[in-house]
Order: C-alpha cells, then structure tokens, then sequence
C-alpha cells in the first residue's frame, strides 16, 4: 500500500514539474495534480493499451515513433477528464509526454522503491 502511495506521489509531483516546464501544459492546483495522477493511471492501463493494439500497423511503419503520438493522445484524454488540469493542443501534449516520461524516470531513480522485507 505505501508503495502505491508513493508512486502515486512521484506521478503527482512529476506532472507538478512537467506542468512548470511545457506551456500550454497548466495545473491548477496540487489536488487537481493528485486526481491527474489517478486519472493517468486509468488512463495508461485501460484505454492506452487499445489505442497502441488499433495503432500497431502504423507503430511497426514508423518503427514506434507512433507510440509519442499514443501518449499524446492519453495525455490529453487526462487533461479534458481532470478538472484543473489543461492541455492546450496536441504539441504541448507531445512534449508532456515527453518531458513527464523523463521528470518521472529521473524522480524514480533518485527515490528508489520502498521493498518490504517480507
């Protein structure tokens, strides 16, 4: 469970870091950040995986350069279901997928995870 909460925290804080460096990327608030989190959680394990089975014709055509595009696409169906979060348009969407792809790679190697020694 503390594991859950704590990656459910670094994907907050990330989309907090991605909202300060992307225009057109806006949080309202560290609430609106949270939800956006859980909401990108659903999101990335629910309708991700059917856009990219639709998408892999096209995937294996641009060698998965196509898979920027997915994520874009989840991006922004995140944005128009958070209340407080806003994507302004596909390019902001592209490069916040981007830049949270690597703010939360870097926030999960300086944080490694909690192990149980169970």
């Amino acid at each position: 469970m503390l594991q859950f909460l704590l990656t459910w925290l670094a994907t907050a804080v990330s989309l907090i870091i991605t909202a300060f460096v992307v225009p057109g990327f806006v949080i309202a608030s560290f609430s609106s950040a949270m939800v956006g989190a859980a909401v990108l959680g659903l999101v990335n394990a629910i309708v991700k995986p059917i856009l990219i089975l639709f998408t892999l014709p096209l995937t294996i055509l641009t060698l998965g350069l196509f898979l920027l595009v997915v994520n874009a696409i989840a991006l922004g169906l995140v944005g128009y279901l958070t209340p407080g979060l806003s994507v302004s348009g596909f390019f902001p969407a592209v490069f916040g997928s981007i830049v949270l792809t690597i703010v939360s790679s870097l926030i999960h190697q300086l944080f490694p995870t909690i192990e149980s020694s169970n």
